[in-house]
């Protein structure tokens, strides 16, 4: 699982939390670093932070929706933004889910760790037997 979040808090919230869920996690601070980290260690799930300096959640929600190795990747948009042109901008970006902040930590918590079982009961799409 992968968490890109420029906010330090909402990274070690999200970080402590997952991780007692029992869930592996990594954490980038910024849409670069998370593209990196997607290329060393791939994620079965990533909740991407959608305001952020350099490139943006939806930015990078683009590029791993256009590699082949992570376009069937299951991604939270999480954002301050609630206006309804920026919640259709992460829809159409390819969100599979748009939270807002702030969030209720126990329900995005059950969202993330119901889309990781679901990704790694799947596997990537080229692997499915249905």
């Amino acid at each position: 699982m992968l968490v890109v979040d420029d906010d330090p808090a909402i990274r070690l919230i999200l970080l402590v939390n997952l991780e007692a869920e029992g869930l592996a996690v990594e954490v980038a601070e910024d849409g670069r670093s998370g593209l990196e980290s997607r290329r060393r260690r791939p994620p079965d799930v990533v909740v991407l932070d959608g305001m952020m300096p350099d490139l943006d959640g939806t930015e990078v929600l683009g590029a791993l929706r256009a590699d082949p190795a992570t376009a069937h990747l299951p991604v939270v948009l999480l954002s301050a933004r609630t206006d309804d042109e920026q919640v259709w901008a992460g829809w159409r970006a390819g969100a599979d889910y748009y939270v807002t902040k702030p969030f209720v930590l126990d329900d995005l918590l059950t969202l993330v760790h119901r889309l990781a079982y679901e990704s790694s009961a799947a596997g990537p799409p080229s692997s499915r037997t249905d």
